[in-house]
């Protein structure tokens, strides 16, 4: 291989410039392209909400491709028929290896957020932004151009259905990255699937039935109303994910199954969560194969780009073709998914592509097979695998892809694997990383050590340091502060032990309070309201909020104490890990005038008169009027 592998190709990657400031928006640094995005929303205020996807009329070309983009979340490379396991039963997604191209060594990320960031960038999640999954680690960098706005500029219509996971609140919600209509949840966990609360262009809606069969009809519906332009359907599930939960005509075939394909050390399978994690896959393929089937009534077939993959291994210990590692994990069973691409009449049927590729590759390859010029100021990681699937590759590199993990790394080549502990595997001798082949082979383990600390050198300026960025305010009219985001301080605790669709509870005492570290980006006056729960015996408590030195507060004077739900549909237990839910109501605090700049909105509780306070899941600051 001729010169540096192309992600270790020496370019400066800045510190993110977290104050949306003037300056910051007209620098080098920022892409024409964003700026002109965000200067939308700092000057038009609320010029960022989406209008629906039919009223407008972009122009395009006639021959362009429409694009469905399916990404699971936990779904293992075992968990398809395609792939050996005789537990389920996924004919449409195995037609899409039979009609398309299959990938048998495809990579991605080991947890949820970088792998959406390497898919929706072509660039390593470390140099994005992204390095974990909840409380503001999981926002993709202002300065990052995604796919959809590639495609929203060449005249595509662009939507998103399901889980979002790179950002919450505008700039960094799905509306202000490229995508016209966002339908789902912007966070990483939700702890109910069925007619949960959800969203729709930043405003809070009630879902209608099982989470990924309304994500799929809500994509359906798009597709239709779409149908006589180039389109993006993006449909992020986020299943088979915790909480585990399926509809019963799914999980009735698995209730008391008994399991012939087992973990590779059966002991550690949680049999339970197993079978519904099978049960969930199993409602994916019948979902899919309902976009397929609307696709071919529309005769939309043979001009669209269909993909499938997963973001990361799976979230238990089952079935993996005796891989080492689940989710979480930076060996192979941690970042090998299952990933499918077909457009007929373009990529061969029954196609196999055996060189390793990877998330990051799939934006640079859908912008080439749709003959798009992918015009970038950053380097993009990713290579076009357009000459793979079309059959014009004469020559092909070998390349090394990276997964990262925090701060331990792995790097993979077409024929090792060299662990984050130094160990050297040959993958398709030893699938199972069980036999380190580093003495015979010195040389290519100090070549793949040398690229691993290479790289660790060019992200460390942005990745390995400690996060310092505000939660955006104003940069929409209306916007959620979620409890996820914010930091609890005297008695008060999260309902569960993953911030990410918690709230906040057992408030008892007047000197606790939950702070939110945010930027306003634009002064004005701005309502808070606090989305709450409050037992009758606590009626009465007072509520103040403060910010920029200004305060308001309300006297909570109705009861309001809904029953928690979601645990009873769990076909298995969920830990702790998935807060419960509540229906909780808005309550105005009043409004504050506000000036632009970060500064730390404190709610407290300086009266209360029964034994605790009230239970937060949001605060929202909703501008009302522009200074």
């Amino acid at each position: 291989m001729s010169g540096p592998p192309r992600h270790l190709l020496k370019t400066p990657h800045p510190r993110n410039n977290h104050r949306l400031t003037e300056g910051f928006l007209m620098s080098s640094r920022f892409p024409r392209f964003a700026f002109l995005l965000v200067s939308l929303i700092v000057v038009g205020g609320i010029g960022i909400e989406a209008a629906p996807a039919q009223e407008t009329d972009p122009p395009g070309r006639d021959d362009l491709p429409n694009i469905v983009v399916f990404l699971t979340d936990d779904q293992g490379w075992g968990d398809l028929s395609l792939h050996g396991n005789s537990n389920l039963a996924t004919p449409n997604l195995d037609s899409l290896a039979q009609e398309g191209a299959r990938f048998d060594w495809f990579y991605v990320c080991a947890v949820c957020a970088p792998t959406r960031a390497e898919f929706l960038t072509g660039r390593y999640h470390g140099r994005t932004g992204v390095r974990g999954v909840s409380t503001g680690a999981e926002r993709l960098n202002l300065d990052e151009v995604t796919l959809a706005d590639h495609l929203k500029a060449a005249g595509y219509t662009t939507g998103a259905f399901g889980k979002w996971h790179n950002g919450t609140q505008h700039p960094y919600h799905p509306n202000a990255r490229g995508f016209d209509t966002f339908y789902g949840f912007c966070s990483g966990h939700w702890g109910h699937y069925f007619s949960p609360p959800l969203e729709r262009n930043n405003q809070i809606v009630r879902g209608e039935g099982y989470v990924s069969d309304d994500f799929t009809g809500q994509a359906i519906q798009f597709i239709e109303q779409n149908r006589d332009r180039p389109f993006l359907c993006y449909v992020p599930y986020c299943t088979p994910h915790s909480p585990m939960q399926v509809p019963d005509e799914f999980w009735d075939k698995f209730a008391e199954k008994e399991l012939e394909k087992r973990h590779r050390d059966p002991m550690r399978e949680e049999v339970p969560k197993t079978r519904a994690a099978l049960a969930m896959c199993e409602n994916i393929d019948w979902n899919v194969g309902r976009v397929l089937k609307k696709l071919e009534e529309l005769k939309l077939t043979e001009n669209t780009i269909v993909v499938y993959f997963s973001d990361n291994g799976p979230n238990s210990f089952r079935f993996n073709g005796d891989m080492k590692g689940r989710k979480g994990s930076i060996d192979e069973g941690g970042v090998r998914v299952p990933c499918f691409i077909r457009w007929p009449g373009k990529i061969p049927a029954g196609m196999t592509v055996t060189r390793i590729a990877g998330g990051i590759d799939l934006m640079p390859t859908l912008l080439d097979l749709a003959e798009i010029p992918l015009e970038s100021a950053k380097p993009i990681d990713g290579t076009s695998l357009k000459p793979l699937l079309l059959g014009t590759a004469r020559d092909w590199a070998d390349r090394e892809i990276i997964s990262l993990r925090n701060k331990r790394l792995s790097v993979r080549t077409q024929r090792f694997r060299l662990d984050p502990n130094g160990g050297l595997f040959e993958i398709a001798e030893d699938i199972g990383q069980r036999n380190s082949v580093r003495e015979e082979h010195p040389e290519e383990a100090a070549r793949l050590e040398q690229i691993r600390e290479q790289f660790k050198q060019e992200i460390e300026p942005t990745y390995f340091v400690k996060e310092d960025r505000p939660f955006t305010v104003g940069y929409s009219a209306e916007t959620p502060l979620p409890a996820r985001d914010g930091v609890a301080h005297g008695d008060v605790k999260r309902s569960a032990r993953a911030p990410n669709c918690s709230y906040f509870t057992a408030w008892k005492d007047t000197g606790a309070k939950i702070t939110w570290d945010v930027e306003v980006g634009q002064a004005g006056e701005y309502e808070v309201i606090v989305h709450y729960t409050c037992k009758e015996a606590n009626v009465g408590v007072e509520i103040q909020a403060e910010l920029h030195g200004q305060t308001t507060k309300v006297t909570i004077d109705q009861p309001h104490d809904p029953p928690a739900y979601g645990p009873e549909a769990d076909r298995s237990s969920r830990g702790g890990i998935e807060s419960d839910m509540k229906d909780f109501k808005p309550a105005s605090l009043g409004k504050l005038t506000l000036p632009a700049g970060r500064a730390t909105l404190t709610l407290t509780a300086p009266k209360i008169p029964g034994d605790e306070a009230i239970e937060v899941r949001y605060v929202w600051l909703n501008r009302t009027a522009a200074k």
